[in-house]
């Protein structure tokens, strides 16, 4: 059963969820514009498209993203936005909140395990030769994210080194060699739970894929 039936969340509040979560996001945009802060520009921005990316791929080219997916996507890319704002008058939740960095790489990780799984899982049902047992699934997509991890990992150390180098604001922050281990450990947990309850949520979006992979070879 889905997490979304057990919690008796209808169809229409998870959308009335995700349109609140992007109505703060552009909050965030408004408030890091007014205050002239680069990197709260940037992330809530960046935060932003990928909300409205979601409604397109549904409109546009019919990827079935009901509204539980499409609330999962959103709070992940809400929660990273807001973090680097906080409550007024002090730092931002990414430096005041110990838990806030690992709660957002672990369910942004979960994202990237969903993409990672609808993938293989598409492969897996599309050609007759290949079959994936359960165990494969479950160690690709903890590879998968792992491998995007360090990736992110290197981007943000790559970000910091040219923004001390040009005196710039950093959009992306590192803070030590402790901490690039603990989002590596959170991404696995985040992939952990994809790969293990992935089947129920996820199951649309490999069937799309598997389509998409018919119609080329067809």
């Amino acid at each position: 059963m889905r997490v979304r039936d057990r919690l008796g969340i209808s169809e229409r509040r998870q959308r009335q969820l995700t349109w609140a979560l992007e109505l703060v996001m552009a909050g965030v945009l408004v408030v890091g514009l007014l205050n002239r802060e680069t990197s709260v520009i940037v992330n809530a921005g960046v935060a932003l498209l990928i909300a409205q990316l979601v409604p397109v791929l549904e409109r546009d080219y019919g990827v079935p993203l009901d509204a539980g997916l499409t609330l999962w996507i959103t709070a992940a890319v809400f929660l990273h936005a807001f973090g680097t704002i906080g409550v007024p008058g002090a730092a931002s939740f990414y430096k005041t909140v110990w838990w806030w960095d690992h709660m957002t790489h672990a369910l942004s990780a979960s994202v990237v395990a969903a993409v990672g799984y609808a993938t293989v899982r598409a492969l897996d049902e599309h050609a007759d030769s290949v079959r994936l047992p359960p165990k494969f699934v479950f160690v690709f997509v903890l590879l998968f994210v792992l491998a995007f991890g360090v990736l992110w990992e290197v981007l943000e150390f790559g970000i910091g080194l040219a923004s001390a180098r040009f005196g710039t604001t950093t959009v992306l922050t590192q803070y030590g060699l402790t901490d690039t281990l603990l989002d590596l450990v959170f991404n696995t947990l985040g992939a952990v739970v994809v790969a293990t309850y992935g089947t129920v949520h996820l199951q649309g979006v490999s069937a799309y894929v598997e389509s998409l992979l018919a119609k080329r070879s067809a």
